[in-house]
């Protein structure tokens, strides 16, 4: 999907939901999906962040002026209460969900088991893992409500294979790729589908913190790899469900064969 190219009204009206919207990965697709006319509902830990995010959009939306709520969340304390309030919330401007990325994680350390910080490991868990599980939990109803829509979840190469150091990271992606799995076996003769994307190197800050001696300048930056979130999110992919996606060099396969 490298050479994808996406029609200007590929996301015309559409509602989509991106977590961890504040920085990296996440910032530069919302930003890419605003400029596909999407209505957006962008959560971060960062109001700031976020509030910033909304005002460059705007100004630099010529077309349509995309409808744009933002919602200073901090995963860590999610739980189903906050979940339901956020749909609830969700639901006085719009009828249902047209798409959901799960882009918000975060690393842990980068450490041997016997050196894994147990409050650590158990924050990793929370955040990547059981925040993902509840949202999803509580935004699928407006997700079925849609004509067609697209669930997509962020994984890695180290939750395919299991590598040393990569601890509750590892495992995190794993139990991602888990639930993707479930969830696409559950709704397979539905018109929600379902797929997984690895950004494989890029360059964003929690690269930075898991390889500090890389040089940036030699993987790409979160703009280079768009192509393959316009793809999934959009008409064009209505028929891939079940598939795992590499954003690097476009390759995918289904996960059931």
């Amino acid at each position: 999907m490298i050479n994808y190219q996406a029609k200007p009204d590929l996301l015309n009206k559409k509602t989509i939901l991106i977590t961890g919207a504040s920085d990296g990965i996440g910032r530069e697709v919302a930003l890419t999906y605003s400029r596909y006319s999407a209505n957006l509902i962008l959560i971060g830990k960062t109001k700031s962040k976020l509030k910033k995010i909304k005002q460059e959009i705007l100004s630099t939306s010529k077309n349509c002026t995309p409808l744009i709520h933002t919602y200073a969340i901090d995963l860590l304390t999610i739980n189903q209460s906050k979940c339901y309030e956020l749909v609830t919330k969700i639901n006085q401007y719009c009828p249902y969900l047209d798409g959901l990325l799960h882009n918000a994680s975060i690393l842990g350390k980068i450490a041997p088991i016997l050196e894994q910080p147990i409050k650590l490991w158990l924050d990793v868990i929370q955040i990547n893992v059981n925040a993902t599980f509840m949202l999803t939990k509580s935004l699928l109803p407006l997700l079925l409500k849609a004509p067609n829509s697209s669930l997509i979840f962020t994984t890695s190469s180290v939750g395919k294979k299991g590598r040393a150091n990569w601890g509750a990271y590892s495992v995190s992606k794993f139990a991602t790729e888990g639930l993707m799995q479930v969830l696409f076996d559950e709704y397979k003769d539905s018109h929600l589908r379902i797929n997984c994307i690895n950004p494989g190197a890029t360059r964003t800050q929690m690269r930075a913190n898991a390889f500090p001696m890389e040089n940036p300048k030699n993987i790409k930056e979160p703009k280079e790899i768009m192509n393959i979130y316009l793809y999934l999110m959009g008409k064009d992919s209505i028929k891939e469900s079940g598939m795992y996606f590499n954003a690097q060099d476009g390759s995918n396969y289904n996960i059931f064969i």
